[in-house]
């Protein structure tokens, strides 16, 4: 029987030698399988540390910077450059979260108006509020690429891209990355939901009827936000009747609790005085960028 055994386990490793050598093309010699070890927890550790490091080293806010939210958690919220539905078409780099950070003096008056806002039966929404630099960069980057003209039809259909830079509407430094400036509307309550943007469906023009505009749940200002177009001017003689009316409700509010409207964007304002008028920070929009207290 040990004789017997042992034979057939010869048989066996020849079978298995003759089926290596089959699965060899004629010719080619063969080559040893590598072992492979499964990843290991410490390599996992290893790349969670790297990615922590990372994060480490990316620039932090000011202690003077705040999370709106954390002031006001009234104020709608519908932060565009972190998702596609922008002029470019892709979420803005510097955009880690769909959250607004401000200064807490511009956050401090935005709560002011917005309790006298809700008073009257509306609710303020942004847009937009702190932006790095890199977004700014991004912005620059994209403004260059004249091929690049994705979301034309909807944000700048009457605008030749290559005159972006000379018209004021893309520049190298933003007022928002100081932390007193942002973006945003009036809603009137209660608020019905906004759609969420399909990327590549049909666009439609910025300053056409509220109607035909992308669905958006604030008052009708005659163009959506980001619109680059003179009707997008705060007094635009052009914007009359209610869209006049509801643009000067926001900018009376606003002024009252210590905003400046910037005269070519309905929807751009800056808290005076600024905490930072010369500095324009870069660190991205996340709560980690935030100081713990």
């Amino acid at each position: 029987m040990p004789r017997l055994a042992a034979a057939l386990r010869g048989l066996a490793a020849a079978a298995a030698a003759l089926i290596t050598v089959a699965a060899v093309p004629p010719g080619a010699a063969a080559v040893p399988v590598p072992h492979r070890p499964a990843p290991s927890s410490q390599s996992s550790q290893s790349s969670q540390s790297s990615q922590s490091s990372q994060s480490a080293n990316e620039p932090k806010a000011p202690s003077e910077f705040v999370a709106l939210r954390d002031v006001d958690p009234t104020v709608i919220q519908e932060m565009r450059y972190v998702t596609p539905h922008d002029f470019m078409g892709v979420p803005v780099t510097g955009y880690r979260a769909p959250m607004c950070l401000l200064t807490r003096d511009a956050a401090r008056a935005l709560h002011r108006a917005q309790r006298s806002f809700l008073r009257r039966g509306y609710s303020l929404k942004v847009y937009d509020c702190y932006r790095p630099q890199r977004a700014v960069d991004h912005f620059v980057a994209w403004a260059k690429d004249l091929g690049d003209q994705r979301m034309k039809a909807e944000f700048y259909p009457r605008v030749d891209k290559s005159t972006l830079f000379r018209d004021g509407y893309i520049a190298e430094k933003s007022g928002h990355s100081r932390g007193s400036t942002l973006d945003l509307t009036l809603v009137r309550l209660p608020a019905l939901p906004t759609r969420p943007y399909v990327p590549g469906e049909p666009l439609s023009s910025c300053y056409g009827p509220k109607a035909a505009r992308f669905p958006d749940n604030s008052l009708d200002m005659g163009t959506g936000f980001d619109c680059f177009d003179t009707l997008a001017h705060t007094l635009d003689p052009r914007i009359k009747g209610e869209q006049r009316a509801n643009r000067l409700l926001l900018k009376e509010g606003m002024e009252r609790a210590g905003f400046v409207n910037y005269d070519k964007e309905w929807w751009h304002y800056t808290f005076t005085p600024e905490t930072f008028p010369d500095t324009y920070f870069d660190f991205p929009v996340a709560r980690r960028s935030l100081v713990r207290h």
